[in-house]
Formats: structure tokens, C-alpha cells, sequence
């Protein structure tokens, strides 16, 4: 499970980044400094963590169920924001209500620096803990910038990094899910027969909106480039 929470807290940082490449440089520094000085003050309350008590809290359902429904809160910020600047792309008006998505973050990356700074004090005893927070303070300043600033280079079409924004939150949202699970089921699943019926009309219907939904989107299309001609 503590490998899966690793996974999962990676991507976590990977979308934060991506989120920041849409940013300008002076407010991913301002952020960046934020984390920083989170990394500090956070020292203080890490080095009364232990590696049993964070197991503890690694194989305590009811801590996981809590951290995937904010990880799924979060991924679903991080969809909403994508389909809102993709609108804007387009020329489409923006929401009022969806606004605020483009200044919100990550939040979820404070708890990742927090376990990241106490795998440091682990694996590094006998030194300062204030020399590892502030040498890792200083690593958060300048990485997440550098980081962004080569997101952008590596995407340079603004749809792109969307997409992979887009998918990237979508993987975050169902890791977050399986650590829900940790080995138990929440749901029993009822035993019934296989109703041939009910899947036929489940195809069915999918298949109908399939097809009305693609037809409509070509009509629309059809439509589009004969006002662009006029």
C-alpha cells in the first residue's frame, strides 16, 4: 500500500507542475517560495513523526478513505480547469464559477513535501534537522519553476499540455480510489444471474446516443464551416 501512496504522490507532484506551466513565471515563484517556507516551518512537527506511526496511518482505512475523497476533489478541480481552458481556447466565454480554477494550485502538494521532508530526516541521521529542511526548502524554490519553465518547452501547444493535464488528474483520481480499498471492499457485490436484457438495452442505448451525439456533432461542424465561408 506504501508503494501505491508513493505512485500516487508522484503524480500528484507531476500535475502540480503541469498546473504551473499555465501560470506566469512571477506567480509560480511566489508559489514556489510558499512551499518553501512550508518546508520549513514543517520541520518542526516532522521530527515527532516516527516510520511506525506513518505505517499506521498508511494501513488505517478510515486516514485512506479520507485522503481519496480529497484527492478526488482535487482531480476533479484539475478536469473542471481543463475543460474551462480548453473553452477559452476555443473562443468559447468563460464561467464566472470556473474562474477561480486557474489560480488554485495544488494543495495536495504541502502533505507530499511534508512526507518527502521525513523520508529525508530518516534516511539522513545524525544530521541537522534544520539543515535538511532548509537545503530541501531551497531545492522546492528552484525546482518547481525550472520544472514548469521545461513542461513548457517540452509542450509548447497550449491544448497539449491540457491533454496531458487532463490525463494526469484522470490517474490521480483512480490511484486515489485504490488506496481506498487498502484490502477491503466497501461494497459486497450481490450474486444474480446474467441478465442478457438488461446488457442488450445498455448497448443499445449506448450505441443510439453514440450515434445521434456523433451525427449532431457533425451537423454542428457542417454547419460552422459554412458560416466561417460566408
Amino acid at each position: 500500500m506504501e508503494l501505491i501512496i508513493q505512485i500516487l504522490m508522484l503524480f500528484i507532484v507531476i500535475n502540480c507542475v503541469l498546473k504551473l506551466s499555465f501560470w506566469r513565471f512571477w506567480q509560480v515563484a511566489i508559489f514556489s517560495l510558499t512551499c518553501a517556507v512550508f518546508v520549513i516551518i514543517a520541520c518542526n512537527y516532522t521530527i515527532l513523526q516516527s516510520k511506525t506511526q506513518l505505517a499506521d496511518y498508511f494501513n488505517n482505512t478510515k486516514i485512506m478513505q479520507d485522503v481519496a475523497v480529497l484527492v478526488t476533489i482535487e482531480s476533479t478541480l484539475c478536469l473542471a480547469f481543463c475543460v474551462s481552458a480548453l473553452q477559452k481556447y476555443f473562443g468559447k466565454r468563460v464561467k464566472r464559477w470556473m474562474r477561480p480554477l486557474y489560480g488554485y494550485p495544488s494543495l495536495l502538494i504541502f502533505p507530499v513535501l511534508f512526507y518527502i521532508l521525513t523520508q529525508l530526516i530518516f534516511g539522513m541521521p545524525g544530521t541537522g534537522f534544520s539543515s535538511i529542511s532548509y537545503v530541501m526548502a531551497v531545492i522546492v524554490f528552484a525546482s518547481l519553476p525550472l520544472l514548469s519553465l521545461a513542461v513548457k518547452k517540452l509542450y509548447t501547444e497550449t491544448e497539449l499540455r491540457l491533454e496531458v493535464h487532463f490525463l494526469v488528474s484522470l490517474f490521480v483520481c483512480i490511484i486515489g480510489l485504490i488506496t481506498t480499498v487498502n484490502g477491503n471492499v466497501t461494497y459486497a457485490v450481490v450474486k444474480e444471474p446474467l441478465n442478457v436484457k438488461a446488457l442488450i438495452l445498455a448497448f443499445g442505448l449506448f450505441a443510439v446516443s453514440f450515434a445521434i451525439g456523433f451525427i449532431w456533432n457533425r451537423m454542428k461542424w457542417e454547419i460552422f464551416q459554412k458560416r466561417e465561408k460566408h
